[in-house]
């Protein structure tokens, strides 16, 4: 099953107190970034996070699923209040790494 246009809209209204906010629809399924970084996606129509140190202890009895066969656990983001969806990203965000540059290739 795919995700709908619709369940992005509604997690993107969600976090719309965020700057820096983009998707890419990625094979059905939605990728969230947050500047630059992926922070986690939309699969079957289920918002997702990365779990990260800081986002478990912001919730700390969050549930965890697999976002499709064979990837790894993330956090199911159950939550409709969009100042703590969005602290919550913003934390995501913070605890991963810069993205690596990739060397573009000499013609």
């Amino acid at each position: 099953m795919s995700s709908t246009k619709e369940y992005l809209d509604y997690v993107l209204d969600l976090l719309r107190g965020l700057d820096g906010v983009a998707h890419r629809r990625m094979m059905g399924e939605y990728v969230i970034y947050l500047r630059g970084k992926v922070v986690g996606g939309i699969y079957d129509d289920r918002f997702m996070l990365k779990p990260t140190k800081t986002a478990l202890e912001l919730l700390p009895d969050a549930r965890m699923e697999l976002p499709y066969e064979g990837g790894k656990p993330m956090i199911l983001v159950d939550v409709e209040d969009s100042a703590v969806v969005a602290r919550l990203v913003a934390a995501v965000h913070d605890d991963l790494p810069s993205p690596k540059k990739t060397a573009r290739p000499r013609a």
